[in-house]
């Protein structure tokens, strides 16, 4: 379903709930990480890139101190009291624009006009795409034209990663808020992520596709299990005697190996390698040397498998059956991508052969673990924005993302 058909569903569904027009829709994309994971608590770089999918939400003001929102995931109309501090409460995917309600309110210094808003997907949650940072964008850049304030595109993005933290509670960095905040057609999105500045990447060759593959399944991570992993990291640090991993080598992990158990040791390699990885897929994209490229996803996935453990059998299965396709069947390169234990991976390709590569993937991975994935193609595709519409009588322009200096 394209980002048209997506939008007229949403302004349909809106008019049949509500019994009026929708005077302003806006939408945010999902993301996929090309390369880069689970280095962002790390001071490190990732590359990801705004997905063609998109959370869309058709609104209009309805003259009250309400929000009334309605979404085609079903369940009841969700009534938020937009006087007083906007708290948690039920059902639980409603703290994310409660989230981003309270604080924008608080950033803008201003009140939010009660609206009514209907809500369309087709990012598919619990894919490791972010559905979650595109529906708190989405919110974010709806509330801009419901009330004629443009955020900066930073702040916007660090906004909505608060409300992930403080009414979500998911502790994630700001590579998946950034993505869809400051994604542009045809280019990746390069986040440092220790000084929080975002560079755009070109990716405008026509002969490459980006494959994601859903594996439908979501073995859950455990806070736990994430706590210990970033601890890991903060251990390993430690041992090495270095202020950000930013100024470790792997010499230096290799010096301080005895000092490490295996766990730490194996993170801390993990952590500068991958930060390498990044910065070397980047000089790939600029040199067009993109088998160079696919060697590096390959061996992202396998650091991440192996050293840093946060793959599972369904992602394994899914990236072996891309790279036995190998170069001769068109695939560039594959890995996992998201935080892990389930979601999806990512497969570099030649666009014309990806249809084959596709179906290749969907028939072997169903008869291997009698799972029907989901699977779909995007190139890097634009970020939150306002698609159309008026608010309060004002023609409301699509809010563009501050220039940002490209590399290549």
């Amino acid at each position: 379903m394209d980002i048209n058909t997506l939008t007229h569903e949403a302004q349909s569904a809106f008019k049949a709930t509500f019994e009026n027009d929708a005077t302003i829709t806006a939408a945010a994309p999902g993301r996929v990480n090309l390369i880069g994971e689970h280095i962002d608590y790390c001071d490190g770089f990732v590359l990801p890139f705004a997905l063609e999918q998109n959370i869309v939400i058709a609104a209009a003001p309805n003259g009250t101190s309400t929000a009334r929102l309605a979404s085609s995931m079903g369940g009841d109309t969700v009534e938020i009291d937009l006087v007083g501090d906007i708290l948690e409460s039920t059902p639980k995917w409603a703290n994310y624009p409660r989230g981003v309600m309270q604080y924008f309110r608080e950033q803008n210094g201003c009140t939010l006009p009660g609206f009514d808003a209907y809500i369309t997907s087709n990012v598919p949650a619990g894919g490791g795409l972010s559905s979650s940072a595109a529906f708190e964008l989405a919110v974010a850049t709806l509330l801009e034209g419901l009330t004629a304030i443009t955020m900066d595109t930073r702040e916007k993005a660090l906004l909505a990663q608060k409300a992930e933290h403080n009414y979500a509670h998911v502790p994630c960095g700001i590579m998946d808020q950034f993505a869809s905040a400051f994604g542009e057609n045809n280019h990746l999105v390069l986040i440092d992520c220790q000084s929080g500045q975002p560079t755009l990447v070109p990716f405008e060759n026509p002969d490459l596709t980006v494959i994601v593959a859903n594996t439908c399944v979501a073995h859950e991570l455990s806070d736990g299990g994430y706590a210990a992993r970033r601890k890991n990291t903060e251990d390993g640090l430690a041992i090495i005697g270095k202020n950000s991993w930013r100024d470790v080598s792997q010499d230096d992990v290799e010096s301080a190996k005895d000092q490490m158990d295996d766990t730490t040791y194996r993170r801390s390699r993990h952590v500068v390698g991958e930060i390498q990885r990044v910065m070397d897929a980047v000089k790939a994209l600029e040199s067009n040397h993109f088998a160079a490229l696919g060697t590096l996803m390959d061996a992202s996935h396998t650091s991440l498998r192996d050293d840093f453990e946060v793959s599972c059998e369904e992602l394994d299965i899914m990236v072996e059956i891309a790279q036995s396709i190998g170069t001769d069947g068109g695939v560039i390169g594959s890995r996992r991508t998201g935080g892990g234990f389930g979601g999806s991976t990512v497969t570099l390709c030649e666009s014309s052969k990806a249809d084959a590569i596709i179906a290749a993937l969907h028939t072997q991975y169903e008869s291997r673990t009698g799972i029907t994935p989901e699977i779909f193609t995007s190139r890097p595709s634009q970020g939150a924005r306002i698609l159309e519409g008026t608010s309060h009588g004002k023609q409301v322009l699509q809010s563009s993302p501050e220039e940002l200096d490209p590399i290549g």
